[in-house]
Parts: C-alpha cells; structure tokens; sequence
C-alpha cells in the first residue's frame, strides 16, 4: 500500500511540472502587442485632392505596413493637410491642432503652392526647415522617425500643360525640391524622390486624377512603393 501511495503522489509531482512548464512556455510566446502612430503633414499630395480617403498615399501607407504588423497591433493615422495650403498653412494648422509628440512615424510633403501662388522662394527656405524641425519635435523628437517626401511636378498633367510656361514650372519646382533634399541630406533626414514619377504623367494618363491635376490612386500607391521599406525599418527600430 505505501508503494502504490509513493506513486501516486510521484504522478502528481510530474504532472504538476508539466503544467508549470507548460506555463511558462504559454508565458514566454505571449506576443506583446505595439500601438503605432503615424503623423501625415502636407497639402492635397497629403489630403489626396480627387482620390477616396483610403487612396491617398498615407493611407495607401499605412495598409501596406499594416502586412507586416503582429494581429495585436494597432496603427493610427492622423492627417493635418489640406488643398492649397503653403508652408505657412501648415505651419499654423500645426500649431492650432494641439498635435502630440508622440508619433513613430511622421511624413512631410509641402511646397507646391508655395510655387503655385508664386511666392518668394525665400519663403521657403525659412519656412521649410521649421516644418522639419516640427515634424522632428512631433516624432519624439527623433529625426530618424521622419521621412520628408518630393514635391510632384505638375507640368506633366493636362493642367499644368495648359499653363503658358510648363517648363518654368517644372525648373522652379526642381529649385524648391533641390533645396529641400540637401537640407535633408546636410541634417542626415530622410528624402524620399517621388518626382520623377509624376513626370511620367503625359506618358501614362494612368498616374493623373479625373481632374488633370492630382496624382490618382495609381500614383499614390506608387508613390508608397518608394516610401514602404524605408517606413518598415524605421517602425522595426520602435
């Protein structure tokens, strides 16, 4: 009787290590789940002026990440942008909106009318590197959580074709997009070029709105093929 009494309680003992054991494994892969914020600062390359809501590139972005995100995961977007506004639009949207500094990912796109209602350039060149320096602030102050993005020239849309000067536009837009690049690359920011895609405009009818002006869904999501991997190292480094 004692013999069969030490095994049962040796059974016990075993059983009550499996379950212990199996504990901690179920402990060790709980998978912690991540709430991720996205900023998108701009104007209608931001807003998506003659696209849905979920066509504009932010959002076309943030679908894309979206892949690479654990179930448990959750990814915000917040736009502050919005059809013809100039650095200076922005820059009091910004202030007036009570924005957090809290973000892991912030984009920049802004300057087209800027161009547009011909102001001076040296509008920009002051105004642009305040932007950036906003846009730092609101990513936790961390410069490598933002991603600054070209201006689209459009010259290359039936729009900008029926103006008197398409080719000044486009040389005054490589100006402003010459300036911001080396402000980005002098401050070690990332600059993302989506010009030249929007310069295939008159090739491929494809890439323009129904308006002749803005980018469609089409050169949006092209637009986020260049701007993808380089947000998905930057939320793998969150």
């Amino acid at each position: 009787m004692k013999y069969i009494t030490k095994i049962f309680f040796s059974l016990l003992l075993v059983l009550s290590l499996i379950g212990c054991s199996s504990d901690e494994d179920n402990t060790a892969t709980q998978i912690v789940s991540a709430n991720y914020k996205y900023l998108a600062l701009g104007d209608s390359y931001t807003f998506g002026q003659n696209v849905c809501e979920t066509c504009r590139f932010p959002e076309q972005l943030k679908d894309s990440l979206g892949q690479y995100l654990n179930e448990a995961d959750t990814f915000q977007i917040k736009l502050i942008a919005q059809t013809g506004w100039t650095t200076n639009n922005l820059k009091n949207a910004i202030a007036a909106g009570a924005i957090t500094n809290d973000y892991d990912l912030v984009t920049l796109l802004i300057g087209v009318n800027n161009q547009y209602q011909g102001q001076p350039f040296s509008v920009y060149e002051q105004e642009f590197p305040e932007l950036v320096a906003i846009a730092i602030t609101k990513a936790k102050g961390d410069k490598n959580n933002v991603i600054v993005v070209s201006i689209p020239d459009y010259a290359y849309t039936p729009f900008g074709q029926g103006s008197s000067n398409p080719s000044n536009i486009s040389a005054q837009l490589d100006a402003y997009n010459a300036f911001a690049q080396n402000y980005c690359l002098a401050n070690n920011i990332t600059f993302i070029n989506i010009t030249d895609i929007t310069r295939l405009g008159l090739e491929q009818p494809e890439l323009v709105a129904n308006d002749g002006l803005h980018p469609s869904t089409v050169a949006y999501s092209k637009f986020v093929e260049l701007i993808l991997p380089v947000a998905k190292i930057k939320l793998e480094n969150y």
